[in-house]
């Protein structure tokens, strides 16, 4: 049985920048399509892409 899709999504904004921070957290931002400073990305709201937000809840913001 497969999952249904919900179609709730999530949008987070880049408040501040991966440098000097360790490269799994500047490649966990290029993995939520973020590189630049306020930048956005709309995602499906996953506990996949949640656990993304939550490794790098100092850089960004979700936007309400």
């Amino acid at each position: 049985m497969a999952k249904k899709d919900s179609g709730k999504t999530v949008t987070i904004e880049q408040v501040a920048s991966a440098n000097r921070k360790p490269g799994i957290q500047q490649q966990t931002l290029i993995g939520l399509g973020l590189n630049k400073i306020r930048r956005t990305s709309t995602l499906q709201d996953t506990p996949a892409v949640r656990g993304m937000i939550a490794k790098v809840a100092h850089l960004v913001r979700v936007v309400e």
